[in-house]
């Protein structure tokens, strides 16, 4: 099959190279001028995506936004994944995508919505507690702009909102307050034909801060653990709700619920209604399907017999300067260019994302120092770990950073959210 990936920031490098070595015929387009090199030497680059959509069998959209191309291709009989009007707005409108979780029979946590940074301090002032900072639309692509407090009377939050008063105020149009919930972080995701869930779905768990014990700034991911179950309590109370509302809407692809579950109930957070980043990675090490024909059956509305393997998978992210932050300068001053070298050879379980093949070396490209992810897998969550981590020690690139804890949470929350009953 021809397969287009249409993509912003060259997200999905790594499964658009899968799909070509599956054997068929992929063309890669990238939108942003920074983010052009990668991929270059794994996939033919297009320049102009539109002539090349006609000829594909399926086009991909990788990430939000692309809500109108997809819906024009879609109505003109074209197989897609990706993006349509109501699931980028289950995203990007953090109230809509509130009211929708609570249309669907779920409890969603009080939220209040601000468009002034001194409203959004008086407010916690009058009312102190716990409160979790999440900007709306597309500023809440910039991760390390989302805020988890930690002080039970909000004071830490105000300092936040003050901080991004003086500095981001022009990039931060509005924003949610949100009522802090304790208990375990889990999502689960799995991907959507039009009409059905394609199941099994995909038990995640993120861990989003730059350095172990989740501490240091929000980067969107360092790195995440999961495994593929059948319908299982936490998918009835989460996918299965939110089923009959993606009826309608179009849409193809990955749908992601993160939750907080707790002895008291599953109190949805917020919705990932593309691939996920490092999870299309991680799920790639967890899959036995072909990923051209499952993509291909899933933009089709055909069902599927999706397998996976039993047992657990582990990602690692290979990050260096400036991840997470944005700096051009000091991408090309320590990153840009630089040689992945390996101690032996890592057969599998080497992702790309942010890297090019020039003469048969890896070298970083892009700008953004998100380098790689790095998986393993096993039938339990530290043989996982143990095989992620031993790849790890193999791959050497310049001023690298990771995580050494992906995996370590499941010892506790896994037996939580088994004595909950969740899982």
């Amino acid at each position: 099959m021809r397969f287009l990936f249409v993509t912003k920031e060259a997200l999905a490098v790594d499964l658009a190279w899968k799909v070509k070595r599956e054997g068929h015929e992929v063309w890669f387009h990238v939108g942003a001028k920074s983010e052009r090199d990668i991929g270059e030497g794994l996939l033919e680059k297009a320049d102009d995506w539109e002539p090349r959509a006609e000829a594909a069998d399926v086009v991909v959209f990788d990430d939000v936004g692309h809500a109108a191309e997809a819906e024009r291709l879609r109505k003109k009989g074209k197989a897609v994944i990706g993006s349509s009007a109501y699931t980028d707005r289950l995203e990007l409108d953090r109230d809509f995508g509130q009211d929708e979780l609570r249309a669907a029979g779920m409890t969603t946590l009080p939220d209040w919505d601000f468009e002034s940074f001194d409203a959004a301090i008086a407010f916690i002032r009058e009312k102190p507690d716990r409160y979790v900072v999440k900007p709306n639309g597309k500023a809440q692509n910039e991760k390390v702009l989302s805020y988890v407090g930690q002080e039970e009377d909000g004071r830490d939050v105000i300092e936040m909102l003050e901080h991004y008063k003086r500095g981001w105020a022009a990039r931060i149009k509005s924003f949610q307050l949100q009522k802090h919930a304790t208990g375990v972080e889990v999502a689960i995701g799995a991907f959507y034909n039009g009409k059905e869930f394609v199941l099994p779905a995909c038990v995640n768990f993120e861990h989003k801060r730059m350095c172990n014990g989740n501490i240091g700034p929000s980067t969107g991911e360092m790195g995440t653990s999961m495994f593929w179950t059948a319908r299982n309590p936490l998918y009835e109370a989460t996918l299965a709700k939110v089923e009959p509302r993606l009826a309608g809407s179009g849409y193809c692809g990955y749908v992601d619920v993160n939750c907080i579950a707790s002895g008291r109930g599953i109190v949805p957070l917020e919705f990932t209604c593309r691939f996920g980043y490092p999870t299309i990675n991680i799920q790639m090490e967890g899959v036995l399907s072909p990923w051209g024909d499952f993509l291909a059956a899933v933009a089709r509305g055909e069902k599927y017999a999706l397998r996976t393997k039993r047992g657990f998978q582990v990602g690692v992210v290979l990050a260096v300067p400036p991840f997470p932050f944005v700096d051009a300068d000091a991408f090309r001053k320590y990153s840009e260019d630089a040689v992945v070298m390996f101690k032996r050879p890592v057969t599998d379980g080497f992702h790309p994302c942010d890297m090019k093949l020039v003469e048969g070396d890896w070298r970083l490209a892009g700008s953004s120092g998100y380098a790689a992810v790095v998986t393993g897998d096993g039938t339990t969550m530290e043989e996982a770990r143990r095989e992620a981590y031993n790849k790890v020690k193999a791959i050497m690139i310049p001023n690298m950073f990771y995580r050494t804890d992906i995996g370590e949470r499941w010892r506790e929350d896994g037996d939580r959210l088994q004595a909950w009953g969740y899982v």
